[in-house]
């Protein structure tokens, strides 16, 4: 495939046959779910793995996108596509305002505006009407495709949400590969190289910002139409540190580890939810043991013994 390694091909379509084939042996809402995660993960880590810039405020993206779509499609009654492009798109506004302030600092500087500033839509959420406040929006429909194809079966979601996936992966990893992600790798590794060059580094780092945000928001409008609920989980702080640790757990600045670290994450929570609280303990100890045998993420560290490029 172009633009792909022969190692990334293969992987490519190993995640692809895995996609058509696991909604036989495993429940199609939790792989939608993980799909949803692995593009949001995708999504920051083209900001924190190619850029450098450490983002602590990305569920306000994905949250407001999901409280957007749910309320297009159960009150506008928008078709489930528009519903998805209007949250994505809200979160692309909302992304150019953060990250004009945001990008004109460095560092943890940078990181406690983005904090900052989702924490402020975390709390204009919980005050705004459209929102339902600590109820949220439920029974969000899944409507019909176009207006043709109803969506309502699990199967014909699914479908939907593995198309908008695997379209936005291989848009992803065109981005990082074309001189546009060659420019944004050079400002992650010698910033003020990068400006000696010519390079408008603010403004790179801003288009990028914006089209993390588009993503981000992306998955959350799709998650709000797989589970039929927006909720102020999607835009909560905790939700932008699942991501971080989804990003850091695969690999950051890899095609594929925020995939396999969503995917991880995902599991965990799914299938370690009967012990409650616990969750979160065991999230924290495989959170160590990474940081600890696996300093570049799961796919960063075989993709380097391996001298792969994953």
């Amino acid at each position: 495939m172009m633009g792909f390694s022969r190692a990334q091909t293969i992987a490519f379509w190993a995640m692809v046959g895995f996609i058509l084939i696991a909604p036989a042996v495993l429940y199609p809402v939790f792989l939608m779910k993980v799909m949803c995660f692995a593009l949001f993960a995708c999504a920051f880590n083209l900001l924190i793995g190619y850029v450098g810039l450490l983002s602590f405020g990305h569920a306000a993206y994905f949250g407001m996108a999901s409280y957007v779509s749910a309320h297009a499609a159960k009150v506008w009654g928008l078709t489930p596509e528009l519903a998805i492009l209007a949250g994505a798109a809200v979160a692309a506004l909302l992304g150019a305002a953060i990250g004009a302030l945001a990008i004109r600092r460095q560092g943890i500087y940078f990181a406690m505006i983005t904090l900052a500033l989702a924490q402020m839509s975390y709390f204009l959420c919980t005050q705004w009407d459209f929102t339902g406040g600590e109820d949220g929006i439920q029974g969000v429909p899944r409507g019909y495709l176009f207006g043709l194809f109803s969506l309502k079966a699990d199967m014909a979601m699914y479908a939907v949400v593995a198309v908008v996936f695997v379209a936005c992966f291989l848009l992803i990893h065109r981005i990082v590969h074309s001189p546009f992600g060659q420019v944004l790798k050079a400002i992650r590794e010698n910033e003020p190289r990068a400006t000696s060059l010519g390079y408008r580094v603010d403004d790179y780092k801003l288009m990028v910002f914006v089209l993390s945000a588009a993503l981000s928001g992306l998955a959350g409008g799709m998650k709000s139409l797989v589970f039929g609920i927006a909720t102020l989980t999607d835009v909560h702080y905790a939700m932008s540190g699942e991501v971080i640790l989804m990003a850091l757990l695969g690999g950051m600045g890899t095609i594929f580890g925020p995939v396999v670290g969503a995917a991880i994450v995902i599991t965990m929570q799914n299938y370690l939810s009967p012990f409650g609280a616990w969750v979160t303990v065991t999230q924290g100890v495989v959170f160590v043991l990474c940081v600890m045998a696996f300093r570049r993420g799961l796919i960063g560290e075989l993709a380097a013994r391996r001298r792969l490029s994953l």
